[in-house]
């Protein structure tokens, strides 16, 4: 456990780091045993926990870009009709919903197990679900999902932050891989 004054040291060690989102800073902290702290648990642990919790997060992502495109589809009007009784509208809706689904199920069966290559296989399917879920939504939304009046451009930037933490596609897809074999 950290006292105060070397909790203090720590946080002043912390050094901020460039984010896509304006509204999410990031900041790297130095191990804590160089500060007279407990060292950090295994690493690989640690990477796991990480990812799956980046997972899940990447899971609750994909889900509200689902209701944010729904929601608008039944709202904006063209052509006299909602946008949501397009086809085309339909489509990018009902695939959202579809991977948004499969990636709730990966998540949720490699949080049970722990598994080292669910949670892999978990993370990979949530940032697809989060990355192309921002990306059908900010379609569904037109121009307006690039201003400050909706939020759907900072789930597609938040998406892109977390695909890169604790476990990257490339590394997710060896993992998977390495399984097989």
């Amino acid at each position: 456990m950290l006292t105060g004054g070397a909790l203090r040291q720590v946080v002043r060690a912390a050094r901020p780091v460039r984010s896509l989102d304006p509204g999410t800073p990031l900041w790297r902290v130095p191990d804590l045993a160089a500060y007279g702290g407990e060292p950090l648990p295994d690493g690989a642990r640690l990477r796991r926990e990480g990812a799956l919790l980046t997972a899940a997060e990447q899971l609750g992502s994909a889900a509200r870009s689902v209701q944010a495109a729904v929601q608008h589809a039944r709202e904006r009007e063209q052509f006299g009709a909602p946008i949501g009784s397009f086809q085309a509208v339909k489509h990018l809706c009902a695939g959202m919903l579809v991977r948004a689904e499969l990636a709730r199920t990966a998540v949720y069966a490699a949080a049970v197990t722990a598994d080292p290559v669910e949670i892999a296989g978990a993370k990979l399917l949530a940032d697809d679900a989060a990355v192309g879920n921002a990306r059908d939504c900010l379609q569904v939304h037109g121009g307006m999902g690039f201003t400050w009046e909706a939020d759907v451009h900072l789930h597609l930037k938040r998406a892109w932050v977390r695909a890169g933490q604790w476990l990257t596609a490339a590394d997710a897809e060896e993992a998977l891989a390495a399984d097989l074999a």
